[in-house]
């Protein structure tokens, strides 16, 4: 049987195997680095040993000389070994640190341990159906804070809202905006403060959620923007919002294509839908040189998707794509006007449309 293999393939395919499980544990090793500081650490520090990394971090020597091992030998952190000397290459650093905000890579890291945490769940899906329910991931909220808020804080108002033709001297006049899937409002708090001529409401069905939105608020003195939970499958306003906006939340729905309605029923004719959505293809043969393919089909799998089916939903899941996207858009009533993508963000893409 072995004589039937082709030689060169079976190799490649077995060196290709072995580099994936050891960048599988890279990104582990990728996501302590970020949440302990370490790499935000070490590149602020010259060439130094294990103690004094350990120290600088604050963190105890024998894990981070591990940790350490791990990043040398996956050629993250170099290491003189006669000096004993570990430090972070500043090519590297724009990549790995908070300071690199939209391009900090690690933090997104983060997300391999955390849906790595449902795999037995996910398995028991696999065999009898079903869906892993939101609950079950711990920390995720915190950590779609913590990775769209460089987005927000740095995009959001200088480079999204632009995009659409006359959208910023509406806001700046004042017009009614509504965020549905909100998350922790962060997004609602960054227009409100800066168009306080506008009115903006955010929507989302966890409660906490919601809270951290309003605390936000407060702390910012913001009058002008409102908080409510909600399960956005049903708005109860009608022909109200000249603008309404969705980062990153039409693929976790449950009924993605009901709450497409419910948005077109709520928008004033002439008004602007925003959706910053995974930017991608539907079909799959068109994703097979994407930057971040193998990555988002595998977010999808154990997160967007299995959430959805937990509700007996549609799973409709992360990489949807543009072609479905923009079908689903035509058929809640929406004119697609744009589809654009900003060098700063490779993973997503503003579908704007507007009700007729």
């Amino acid at each position: 049987m072995s004589q039937d293999l082709d030689q060169a393939k079976l190799q490649a395919f077995g060196g290709q195997a072995l580099d994936i499980l050891n960048k599988g544990a890279v990104a582990v090793m990728m996501s302590l680095g970020h949440r302990t500081g370490l790499f935000d650490v070490m590149a602020d520090l010259p060439p130094a040993n294990v103690q004094a990394i350990a120290k600088a971090a604050g963190l105890n020597e024998r894990y981070v000389r591990e940790w350490l091992g791990a990043m040398v030998t996956g050629k993250v952190v170099e290491h003189d070994a006669q000096a004993g000397t570990f430090w972070l290459p500043r090519e590297h650093a724009a990549f790995l640190t908070r300071a690199a905000q939209t391009n900090n890579i690690a933090s997104f890291a983060q997300l391999v341990p955390l849906i790595s945490l449902v795999e037995d769940d996910i398995v028991t899906c696999f065999r009898a159906g079903g869906g892993v329910p939101y609950s079950a991931f711990k920390r995720f909220p915190e950590v779609m804070r913590e990775l769209s808020a460089p987005t927000v804080e740095t995009l959001l108002v200088q480079k999204i809202l632009p995009l659409h033709p006359g959208l910023v001297d509406s806001l700046t006049r004042g017009i009614d905006v509504l965020e549905v899937g909100c998350g922790s409002g962060h997004a609602v708090n960054v227009m409100a403060k800066a168009f306080p001529a506008s009115r903006f409401v955010g929507y989302d069905l966890l409660p906490a959620q919601i809270e951290a939105g309003i605390a936000e608020a407060t702390e910012w003195g913001l009058v002008n923007a409102h908080f409510e939970v909600r399960d956005v499958a049903t708005l109860p306003q009608k022909d109200h919002f000249e603008l309404i906006t969705a980062f990153d939340t039409v693929h976790d729905q449950a009924q993605p294509a009901a709450l497409l309605n419910q948005i077109a029923a709520a928008l004033k004719k002439g008004g602007t839908f925003l959706m910053w959505d995974i930017g991608a293809s539907s079909d799959l043969h068109n994703n097979r040189n994407h930057l971040l393919g193998s990555f988002l089909y595998g977010v999808s799998c154990m997160h967007c998707m299995t959430v959805s089916l937990a509700q007996k939903g549609e799973g409709l899941g992360a990489m949807w794509g543009r072609e479905k996207a923009e079908a689903m858009l035509a058929t809640a009533g929406l004119v697609v006007t744009a589809v654009r993508q900003i060098d700063e963000d490779p993973m997503n893409c503003c579908f704007l449309s507007t009700k007729p």
